[in-house]
């Protein structure tokens, strides 16, 4: 193992663990907003089916909750970028 690492070019091992950590980084990133975003949509449409006349006040939050949620997607692609130097 240590010969493989010794015959590698000065800096390859450096920029292939970048690039790894960089699609852990955006991976896990991505994957906690899709759940978010999930639980949101699915709770408003349980409430818009309980109680329709209040369809309007629920979608402006279940959309503001999605935005919200969406931002940490942002956060973690800009990570992401960061970590590349």
């Amino acid at each position: 193992m240590l010969q493989l690492l010794a015959q590698q070019a000065p800096g390859e091992l450096e920029a292939g663990l970048t690039a790894i950590g960089r699609g852990i980084v955006y991976g896990g990133a991505a994957i906690g907003p899709g759940i978010g975003i999930g639980i949101v949509v699915g709770n408003a449409i349980t409430a818009m089916a309980r109680q329709p006349e209040a369809a309007g006040m629920v979608r402006t939050t279940m959309f503001l909750g999605i935005a919200f949620t969406e931002a940490l997607a942002l956060f973690g692609f800009v990570l992401a970028f960061i970590i590349a130097g």
